[in-house]
């Protein structure tokens, strides 16, 4: 709609917002009428209309079997668009015309904004399935031309009013008319299931809405008097009520055709189930999460014994053991500390990436610069859990075997992610440092300590990536760790 308003016409931007409110607000009316709704606008030089929003009904047959949206008409053409346009009226006059044998009723509504027509929106009815109307249709219809008027009143939409479209109560959800007083004139099967759900035991019609509705769902407090202006329908509000457990969504519309408000529709579906749903959805996430944190605590339990153990050591190659034990058990808790911050199973690694990189630079006998450069994104629990623990062990054993006791030295790690098919990408990790290289005759793939073939099973067999390191190519020293792992993208 933009693009047609701002190429054919000389609407300015604040005219343009007013239609997207109308147009986000339309299949109310759309459905009240039982009819197609094609909003036109005249165009910059006034000789044409241009097409720049069509509604199609949920509560009967379509007229236009064509989209359309785009179109562009010469004044004259159509009788209905000049007269609400020129005039400032609804246009109802003329007979039925007729669209592949099937007979359409066309009515023209001017779309008023601070006393200014800015378009027209034709609604047209198929008449092939008209019948005797019941109830409900009549008052859907008198609702329709209730709107219809405010529509070209320049009262409806509510500016002041934001309504999320897609989760709004429709008509056919459940609607009931009431009038100046609040009093119930009508309401819908749908409408009075739903408050039969929140416990009443009797009709609907001749009863006080906001009144009965404090009542059905009451407070702790005194009477929500707020609660019963919005379901008397003083004012276009939506909320939603509780009680005898059970929930319905409710928005109230009042109704000025004339400038005085003589009643009001109001809204409403029962949500009764999907907020159960959500409930449970909630605490199945919190429980999830505290899970996360038990397991973190735990395992810092577990490694502030094997820290105590190893202070009562004497041998020194089991201190460090125990230490390097340490250090896997307090990576694992790293990631499930920040799961328990999360609300699902994914997580930003960098952070977790950071606080690796930290707790391993503690162990360095020399003066080691450690860096992180690139990003690793957001991943998988289950493939940062591991992930976290291979990034220990190479940092780990490039601290251990680089450096030297108080020797000066970096080490860097680099995270690139990079896409190849439409579902998965790699991430691509190289660690580097500038330290003594590898003694003569390493094969990664073959020898190593107990790090590095905790490293291999990790990547090869539960990540399913690959796993390298081989002396730095360039001139100088050092040694290159590469790993190469698979991310699914669950985006």
């Amino acid at each position: 709609m933009n693009d047609l308003v701002r190429q054919h016409t000389a609407l300015s931007d604040s005219d343009l917002e007013w239609l997207h409110l109308l147009v986000s607000e339309w299949q109310l009316l759309s459905d009240l009428s039982f009819a197609d709704l094609v909003l036109w606008v005249p165009t910059r030089d006034g000789t044409r209309y241009v097409s720049v929003a069509q509604m199609r009904p949920n509560t009967g047959p379509t007229s236009y079997q064509d989209d359309m949206v785009g179109h562009l008409v010469p004044r004259g053409r159509r009788p209905l668009l000049d007269a609400a346009l020129d005039e400032g009226r609804i246009v109802r006059e003329g007979d039925p015309e007729w669209r592949e044998e099937v007979p359409v009723r066309v009515e023209s509504i001017p779309v008023r904004r601070e006393g200014r027509v800015l378009g027209v929106i034709a609604r047209n009815t198929n008449l092939l399935t008209v019948r005797t109307p019941s109830r409900l249709e009549l008052t859907y219809l008198q609702s329709a031309s209730d709107l219809a008027q405010m529509i070209a009143a320049g009262t409806f939409p509510f500016p002041e009013e934001q309504v999320e479209m897609d989760s709004s109560p429709r008509a056919g959800d459940g609607l009931i008319r009431l009038d100046a007083d609040g009093i119930v004139q009508y309401a819908s099967p749908n409408g009075l299931s739903a408050y039969h759900r929140l416990g009443l035991a009797s009709d609907l019609v001749g009863q006080h809405l906001g009144q009965l509705t404090a009542e059905l769902a009451p407070s702790r407090g005194p009477v929500d008097e707020a609660l019963v202006k919005i379901a008397s329908g003083y004012a276009p509000r939506e909320t939603e009520v509780e009680g005898n457990s059970g929930v319905i969504q409710l928005r109230a519309i009042p109704l000025k055709p004339k400038g005085v408000r003589i009643g009001s529709l109001v809204l409403l579906r029962d949500v009764t189930e999907l907020r159960r749903r959500e409930r449970e959805l909630i605490t199945k996430d919190a429980t999830i999460r505290e899970i996360h944190h038990r397991v973190k605590n735990n395992l810092q339990t577990v490694a502030a014994l094997l820290r105590l153990q190893s202070r009562r050591m004497d041998s020194a190659r089991g201190r460090e053991a125990l230490n390097e034990a340490v250090r896997r058990v307090g990576s694992i808790a790293i990631v499930h500390e920040t799961l328990s911050q999360n609300l699902d199973e994914r997580v930003e690694f960098d952070d977790i990436a950071d606080r690796v990189i930290a707790m391993v630079a503690e162990i360095s006998p020399g003066k080691v610069d450690c860096r992180r450069t690139g990003r690793f994104g957001i991943l998988d629990a289950e493939v940062a859990t591991p992930l976290s623990m291979v990034l220990t062990e190479v940092l780990q054993n490039a601290l251990e075997h680089a450096f030297a006791q108080g020797e000066h030295g970096s080490v860097e790690v680099a995270a690139v992610r990079g896409e190849v098919q439409a579902q998965n990408s790699r991430l691509l990790i190289t660690v580097q440092d500038d330290g003594r290289g590898l003694p003569e005759g390493f094969d990664a793939q073959r020898t190593g300590n107990l790090g590095l073939q905790i490293v291999r099973t990790l990547v090869e067999g539960e990540l399913g990536g690959t796993f390298d390191m081989f002396p730095v190519p360039e001139p100088g020293r050092g040694t290159r760790v590469v790993l190469d792992i698979p991310v699914p993208d669950k985006r």
